[in-house]
């Protein structure tokens, strides 16, 4: 590291003592050089072991990294916490203006402490913190109202980041999210839940440090290369259509799941795709700061006011592959209109739409198979494509009425075993199931990675090479799994999107890190990345995970992939490869990025 680069500053706040200070913590930054690698050690330090999620021992952890504000797409801020919607290692990465204002105002790491008795949100800008009341703020249920108000009365226009909770967070549905300023969230696995046990609205920061770079002219070079490449084919369908373009393709495949994954094709994807949403609905692209490519599509969404049909608002809301197919594909909904109109619900409430989609699916066969009845539901009558009866569910969840909804607030996993129909409840590890029916890496990948998300070790790009190749081993199949979650440590500790995956290749790694006073090999670099993931996976065993327990959805092996019908001893014996991989702490492959 840069001695007087302010990366190793860590902001401490603890709500309970309403005390503020910092550390200085270079050890750390040298080790696991920032990001997902010095969040998960922070965890280990601060997260008592056993920790209830929802108690005031609980932490909060943002991270960032030292190619943050120096480099294109090195953009993003990741969290770390104990998970209320799993109960083991909570982690959550976000985009939007929030890495470059927390390197900005001189931090690498911010740790929140403690409970608050009153609500309240922190303030930083530069040197300067403070935790004011939120009182006022206490209480509405829009994230987006949230933002507008401190925006008048915080400073740093331009140049800070607001973090808020939307109601769901307050009443602590267990996958509540954060929102960020750009239309970005912390998403996955309940971090709003954490922020509102603690009675934290929002965070807002803000800050003009300047960051060191050990050579200015090679700086100069290294940044022009990664700012082409960004413009250039990597990232070009992030750019014209994000992820929305992969709707048709998993579709034409036979890997879109649909209705609670009975279906792996979606007869109507074509009117929920993503170039019909970008030929009808596309209203205007945004980007996160210091990114060029501009992957956030929002659609521009005319309704008429109620008892004023000549009066019309226009909503603009954030679309990309996963909302589609959550809120679309997975419970029948097909017409953009009537999707948009519940993804609205879920964003001004602040839930996470891939699980409240999966969960809506599962309620929706439920009650197909009578496990549920318009008893539980409260009237509400489950029709697969019926927008009104989602809108209404979704209401519920967060005013939790009755114990079918408080069953709902806590996850499909946990509903399931309330009510029946496990064998059917989309949930891996406790997570509900992203968007890819792929074949049996992808799935493989999600019972396996740290954080049981498609985001840890691409296992459904594995799957697409199987079309083309041989099936792998079970044992050769984990250790590709393990090699591309090893990798992608690396990428979430500079921290770097990973849409710029095939920009930021090792050898690019290695010469922007050594911009930052980052001196690795490649060898290294590799073994840091190894050692993340091991470090994950401990948390994760003292946290009470047993592999041997972990459950596979009987459906994913009813429901033909584009590989064929999945074999569940293959999937356990991949399972068990993969584990005893990380539980023996081997020395890292050379990565080979996805």
């Amino acid at each position: 590291m840069i001695e007087n680069d302010t990366l190793s500053r860590i902001l401490y706040v603890d709500l309970t003592k309403r005390r503020i200070w910092v550390d200085e913590r270079p050890d750390l930054f040298e080790e696991y050089i920032g990001g997902a690698g010095v969040g998960i050690r922070l965890l280990q330090e601060e997260c008592p072991e056993g920790a209830d999620p929802l108690g005031p021992d609980n932490p909060i952890i943002l991270t960032v990294g030292p190619l943050t504000g120096l480099f294109p797409l090195a953009s993003k801020t990741t969290a770390f916490f104990k998970s209320p919607h799993t109960g083991n290692l909570g982690e959550s990465h976000s985009g939007g203006r929030s890495a470059t204002s927390i390197r900005l105002a001189g931090y690498g790491a911010v740790v929140i402490k403690g409970a608050s008795e009153t609500p309240v949100y922190i303030s930083v800008h530069d040197n300067r913190a403070f935790i004011r009341d939120a009182s006022a703020l206490w209480g509405m249920h829009s994230s987006f109202t949230i933002g507008r108000i401190i925006r008048d009365y915080e400073p740093g226009a331009g140049i800070r980041t607001i973090m808020r909770i939307g109601i769901a967070g307050e009443k602590m549905v267990s996958y509540a999210c954060v929102s960020m300023e750009s239309y970005r969230h912390f998403g996955r696995l309940g971090l709003g839940a954490v922020f509102g046990s603690k009675k934290l609205k929002a965070i807002v920061m803000s800050g003009r440090h300047s960051i060191p770079v050990t050579n200015k002219k090679e700086y100069l070079k290294i940044y022009d290369k990664i700012f082409q490449s960004a413009l250039d084919k990597p990232t070009k369908k992030y750019r014209e259509l994000g992820t929305s373009e992969n709707i048709l393709p998993l579709n034409e495949m036979g890997g879109l799941p649909t209705r609670n994954l009975r279906q792996a094709r979606f007869e109507s994807a074509h009117r929920i795709s993503g170039e019909k949403f970008a030929e009808d609905y596309l209203g205007r692209r945004v980007a996160c700061a210091h990114c060029p490519v501009g992957c956030i599509h929002l659609a521009a969404l005319r309704q008429p006011y109620k008892d004023e049909p000549y009066f019309y608002k226009t909503s603009m809301i954030p679309y990309d592959y996963e909302p589609i197919f959550a809120l679309g594909s997975m419970i029948g909904i097909s017409e953009i209109p009537d999707l948009l109109k519940l993804l609205e619900v879920v964003e001004v409430y602040g839930l996470d739409c891939m699980s409240t989609g999966v969960i809506l699916a599962w309620a929706t066969e439920a009650m197909e198979k009578r496990l549920i009845s318009e008893k539980e539901t409260m009237g509400i009558k489950f029709n697969w494509g019926d927008q009104r009866c989602y809108v209404s569910a979704v209401e519920n969840i967060i005013e939790q009425p009755n114990d079918f909804y408080k069953a709902l607030a806590k996850g499909v996993d946990y509903a399931a075993k309330q009510y029946g129909g496990e064998d059917f409840a989309m949930a891996f590890g406790g997570n509900e199931m992203p968007g890819y029916h792929t074949g049996p890496a992808a799935h493989i990948g999600f019972l396996t990675g740290a954080r049981h998300s498609h985001l840890d070790n691409a296992g459904y790009s594995i799957d697409q090479k199987t079309l083309i190749n041989e099936a792998l081993h079970p044992q050769e199949l984990a250790k590709q799994l393990l090699k591309e979650e090893q990798w992608r440590q690396i990428l979430s500790s500079i921290v770097v999107c990973f849409f710029a995956r095939g920009i930021y290749t090792p050898d690019v790694v290695l010469d922007a890190l050594r911009m930052s006073g980052f001196e690795l090999t490649l060898d290294e670099l590799n073994q840091v990345g190894n050692k993340i993931v091991v470090e994950k996976n401990k948390f994760k065993f003292r946290e009470g995970f047993k592999p041997d327990e972990l459950k596979i959805p009987r459906r994913i092996l009813e429901t033909i992939s584009p590989t064929g019908y999945l074999d569940e001893e293959y999937i356990k014996e991949t399972v068990k490869y993969y584990m005893d991989l990380v539980r023996l702490e081997p020395e890292p492959a050379i990565p080979n990025p996805v």
